[in-house]
């Protein structure tokens, strides 16, 4: 079994390696939209609230233009500030989530840390981040309500006019609250959705169909995923997602090792509800 204290001196080879729950779908995509950014000549800062061990930090710190910096903001191993969040951290993280940990894995990719911020998401609503001066935000904290919807009005103030929102789990069984503020953001703050996935939300405050329309320019059927177009709030949004082919792949065995070793760094009682619901899929 893998510890929180043996992790970090375990030197990843590809950011695959890193635990964590950031699939090939949404490595494309955040590619996708950041170098579609680079190109468009859009600059700005990225943020990143909840990183976890850092796979998904280590990919937004490749895509850094000069002058650009990454800030991450997670409590790693700090004390959780409401009883709520303390439970969700103890069930799923306590253990696992530690500072050392996400530092070690990116700098295993890296030369320099990003900006780190070791607290609740919730202090960057002090103005620390400034205002208009990010030009993609991933969320991907607490999975609490509250939480959530405050870091959605974070990530909007951080935001410059086009900038880019992903958020994590909008569409689990097991966080509605984050649901509940995701749609919340697009039903009464204006969020426009961009895509679909089956793990995250892509949206916009700003033009939503400019990056609709490039995204469809993409053959994205032609590399073997799926798209379909729905219609939320009168804008016109992208649902893809990734059929891996029967049979062993490089893919589903990578996710069947960080799987793995996901469940080893979590303490029993959250490992012991993960495969009590997929033991529920499979019957």
């Amino acid at each position: 079994m893998i510890s929180a204290e043996s992790a970090p001196d375990s030197v990843p080879r590809t950011p695959d390696d890193v635990p964590g729950w950031f699939w090939r779908t949404d490595q494309q995509v955040f590619g996708w939209l950041l170098d579609r950014q680079t190109a468009a000549g859009t600059s700005g800062d990225i943020l990143e609230l909840g990183t976890y061990l850092g796979r998904s930090a280590i990919l937004l710190g490749s895509h850094l233009q000069s002058g650009e910096t990454l800030t991450v903001c997670d409590l790693f191993d700090s004390d959780a500030p409401d009883d709520d969040n303390s439970a969700e951290m103890a069930m799923s993280y306590r253990g696992s989530l530690t500072r050392r940990a996400f530092e070690a894995n990116y700098l295993a990719f890296h030369r320099h840390l990003p900006t780190v911020i070791q607290a609740p998401t919730s202090v960057l609503a002090d103005g620390r981040i400034s205002a208009g001066s990010c030009r993609f935000v991933h969320v991907d904290a607490s999975h609490l309500y509250e939480h959530v919807a405050a870091d959605i009005q974070v990530a909007r103030a951080a935001l410059a006019p086009d900038g880019l929102i992903a958020l994590d789990d909008y569409r689990s069984e097991h966080t509605p609250g984050v649901a509940a503020a995701v749609w919340e953001a697009v039903f009464e703050h204006g969020l426009r959705p961009v895509c679909l996935t089956p793990e995250k939300f892509y949206g916009t405050w700003g033009d939503a169909e400019a990056v609709g329309r490039e995204l469809r320019a993409r053959d994205w059927r032609g590399e073997g995923y799926r798209m379909d177009e729905d219609t939320i709030a009168d804008h016109p949004v992208h649902r893809l997602a990734w059929d891996e082919p029967p049979g062993p792949t490089p893919e589903r065995s990578r996710r069947s090792t960080v799987r793995r070793l996901a469940l080893d760094l979590l303490p029993p009682v959250a490992t012991r509800a993960i495969r009590r619901r997929s033991a529920r899929r499979r019957g």
